[in-house]
């Protein structure tokens, strides 16, 4: 077939140039369960011709929410695109009032659940149908994970209806345009309530089919998929394995890593990641150099500096490359065995990389590179590519093909050469479903072409005749000290992020005379360190108001603030005995959206008495 045009036409697009027999995999608790291509084909078709039989229209919006990734998704995906239909795929962890708020505005009429047999979604949904008029079903892909709800396959056609139904199907699927509405994606949203991103077909594929060249994937690679399918990010990726012949292998984040962790068992050749999963990872290695003793310590911590002064397409000569392949042998090999020992590449994105981490997986041999973009560009704006001289450290990278990107400085805020980063290409949104004022305030028309505002500050630059994307901050989020500077936050705790022992740290200092910052430690590497301090670990809100703790973080602080100018240092902190998430164990609201992103708001609210302790 030619090249595909709507999204449902990539697995006939494998199936046609390169069909896999394990295509879609699914592996839980060391066992898996594989799809081939024409199995998902086959599947597909019999929820859609299920789906149409029970009345389901073009523009019907159905909702998706796993709590793992699942080729059944894959398969309800591709049925739903494929009779018209408008996929809305949910996050598991929002509350009931969000799931109440989501599928109202978007009339959904069907949910499917993979509760992972929890139950935990399926509660809060059914919490919720009561007041969602237009939900009529709750099917679950886990049979008897959940009390009430049949499992899905009782949507299925069966074979006569099949054979009855399927040249309806075919005139249905030739009838669906390009620019067809294919998803709506809610934003997880930093403050507010969340929106919903209209996205077609030819959004997410104009975007797709840019970045799939400059991806180190390709028939019979094997990538793993962790990061949540309701994500654009993922989502766009594993549409990229499908248009390779890439083979997915779906796991949970709850055994990645360890001698019988996934990573070990599926050898994977590339994954997507967001930066902390990366630090955590980092963590534990750093940790495991800390429990050395004697030479073995040493030359750990001789290699972890080495990369130090590391940049993407570094050639090492001489002296300096003998050291690195001493490194290589006794320490770094280890590491890439850890992560399975194939890996090609590994792509990061939906916050920043703390540069420590971009250093060190890529010169121990683990490519790490970061992307920039947003749900409503489909989602990518720019990357750095794998090739040598094609990328660079400290920016999200070049702009992709078929993407353009201009800076806009016109409010005098920043330097001349810096502003906010509008983009345009094929792959801006829609619109913000049923919020046409919302949409008008991030769509600017200069020169006759749709412009996303993207509410980041950034700025061009050339570096060996490429001109790369540097993020500088969000421009809601800048701070302005009651002496009029204007401070980015998100470099500077991006950086204080670098050190292992913390976790989350967010600035604040609004209209103040200076800079502070809530720090959440590192519980794990907090405890080593006691431990080898003398300090008896006790609870953590005893331990943060420990002298001798409070003393490290501020050694910690200081030395960080050297990086810094003198309005934007830390003056003083605050160490918060608690941890961020994006849901509470309680089921509240958390201080993180589901993509990891600090809500600002959110905190500033709940630590206010704290905020203002440290400004008496």
């Amino acid at each position: 077939m030619n090249q595909p045009t709507r999204l449902f036409d990539l697995i006939e697009y494998q199936l046609e140039n390169f069909p896999q027999q394990r295509a879609f995999v699914f592996r839980h608790e060391g066992h898996e369960t594989s799809y081939s291509t024409q199995d998902i084909i086959t599947l597909s078709e019999k929820i859609s011709i299920g789906l149409l039989q029970a009345g389901i229209q073009p523009d019907d919006k159905i909702a998706t929410v796993i709590v793992k990734n699942r080729p059944e998704w894959m398969a309800i995906d591709i049925a739903l695109l494929q009779i018209g239909a408008v996929h809305v795929p949910v996050y598991p962890t929002i509350s009931s009032s969000d799931y109440t708020f989501i599928f109202n505005q978007a009339e959904v009429k069907m949910c499917f659940i993979g509760d992972d047999f929890n139950k935990s979604v399926y509660k809060k949904i059914k919490a919720a149908q009561p007041d969602i008029l237009s939900l009529k079903e709750i099917y679950d892909f886990d049979a008897g994970s959940s009390q009430d709800a049949p499992h899905y396959s009782g949507i299925f056609a069966n074979d006569a209806n099949i054979e009855k139904e399927r040249d309806r199907l075919e005139r249905i699927k030739k009838n669906i345009r390009p620019d067809d509405l294919a998803t709506i994606i809610y934003t997880s949203g930093t403050t507010g309530e969340p929106k919903g991103v209209m996205l077609s077909h030819k959004n997410i594929l104009s975007n797709m089919l840019s970045i799939i060249p400059v991806v180190p994937i390709a028939t019979g690679m094997r990538g793993l998929s962790f990061l949540p399918l309701n994500h654009i990010f993922e989502r766009i990726v594993t549409y990229s394995y499908t248009y390779v012949g890439a083979n997915v292998i779906y796991v949970g984040t709850d055994n990645l890593g360890g001698d019988n962790g996934d990573l070990k068992a599926v050898q994977p050749h590339f994954f997507t990641a967001v930066p902390r999963l990366l630090e955590k990872v980092y963590e534990r290695i750093y940790n495991r150099g800390l429990e050395l003793t004697g030479i073995k310590k040493r030359l750990f911590f001789w290699s972890l500096s080495l990369t130090d002064d590391y940049y993407y397409g570094i050639k090492y000569t001489g002296f300096r490359k003998i050291q690195m392949q001493i490194a290589d042998r006794l320490v770094f090999s280890k590491w890439r065995a850890a992560l399975g020992g194939h890996i090609v590449g590994i792509v990061v994105g939906a916050s920043p990389c703390p540069l420590k981490i971009l250093k060190t997986f890529s010169a121990a041999g683990v490519p790490v590179r970061e992307g920039y973009g947003l749900t409503e560009m489909s989602p990518g704006i720019s990357f750095n590519y794998f090739e040598d001289n094609a990328a660079l450290l400290g920016t999200v990278g070049r702009v992709v093909d078929n993407v353009e990107v201009r800076i806009d400085s016109s409010d005098g805020t920043y330097a001349t050469d810096e502003g906010e980063i509008l983009a345009t290409g094929e792959n801006v949104m829609m619109g913000y479903y049923k919020k046409p004022e919302e949409t008008a305030k991030i769509i600017k028309y200069i020169d006759g072409k749709r412009w996303l505002c993207t509410g980041d500050i950034g700025k061009l630059e050339i570096k060996n005749g490429v001109t790369f994307l540097r993020i500088t901050d969000r421009k809601k989020e800048l701070l302005k000290t009651s002496n009029g500077k204007y401070v980015a936050p998100a470099p500077i705790e991006n950086k204080l992020r670098e050190s292992f022992m913390i976790e989350q740290i967010m600035l604040v200092g609004d209209n103040q005379k200076f800079v502070s910052a809530l720090v959440v430690p590192a519980v794990e590497a907090l405890q080593k360190w006691c431990t080898e301090n003398g300090i008896t670990w006790t609870r953590l809100n005893e331990i943060v108001k420990n002298p001798t703790v409070q003393k490290k973080y501020n050694e910690i602080i200081q030395k960080y603030n050297s990086f810094f100018g003198h309005t934007e240092q830390i003056k003083a902190f605050k160490l918060i005995p608690d941890t961020w998430e994006p849901v509470k164990t309680d089921g509240s609201v958390g201080e993180l959206t589901p993509t990891l992103k600090l809500k600002r708001r959110v905190i500033l609210e709940k630590y206010k008495t704290m905020i203002e302790e440290m400004y008496k």
